[in-house]
């Protein structure tokens, strides 16, 4: 069974960076896609970002402006999002996903999220 753990939420100001991280247990994550959602407070998961499982492949929605990243670290069975220059509605419970087609939502496996909360 496959277990993904997320880190590196937290608080920060408008403008400020957080790095967050996804630990794959259970199997080797290598062979799949990989990406990060969101949910805000009232609102439905969104897609934020997306990779290939050469890692060569990236996509983003609209939203995130250039201000996103998504990267894997093969030999450490690890996904990462680094944000910067993170908006007040940036706030939201962020998810890893692992299998599936991705970014339209259908996944095989979810973390159980990491808060991120952004303040003026």
């Amino acid at each position: 069974q496959v277990q993904l753990v997320e880190s590196g939420g937290g608080a920060v100001q408008a403008g400020g960076s957080l790095r967050l991280s996804c630990l794959g247990y259970g199997r080797t994550l290598n062979d799949d896609t990989m990406g990060w959602f969101r949910q805000a407070p009232g609102k439905e998961r969104e897609f934020v970002a997306a990779i290939n499982r050469g890692g060569d492949k990236k996509y983003y929605p609209d939203f995130v402006e250039d201000r996103f990243t998504i990267s894997r670290d093969k030999a450490k069975n690890t996904l990462y999002l680094q944000m910067n220059d993170l908006k007040l509605d940036d706030t939201a419970v962020y998810y890893c996903a692992a299998g599936g087609p991705m970014t339209n939502g259908m996944v095989d496996y979810w973390g159980q999220g990491t808060q991120v909360t952004v303040s003026p």
